[in-house]
């Protein structure tokens, strides 16, 4: 299923869309050097498609692209950083 992400910083979250419908998101607040995730939720429709990884992953390489450190207090973001290594070294603690 083709999805896209993009980051809807009016509402502050980064969203997956399909067919153009909000799938699911990943809310954060942006400080002057760090995202702080705070929370993923996909729409029960779309659950067990990967969305939720494809959304995060693509929001850690986002965030990792414009040099922000990205603080999980998320606990999906917190465990996906924990299983791709290649977004630890830009992960501060909670």
């Amino acid at each position: 299923m083709p999805a896209d992400v993009v980051d809807n910083s009016a509402k502050s979250r980064f969203e997956i869309l399909v067919d153009g419908q909000v799938a699911g998101f990943a809310d954060y607040r942006l400080l002057p050097t760090k995202i702080v995730f705070t929370h993923t939720e996909v729409a029960p429709e779309f659950e067990g498609q990967g969305l939720a990884g494809e959304l995060v992953g693509h929001a850690l390489q986002m965030s990792a692209d414009t040099g922000l450190r990205v603080v999980p207090l998320c606990s999906y973001v917190a465990r996906y950083i924990e299983r791709h290594p290649e977004f630890q070294d830009i992960t501060d603690a909670r």
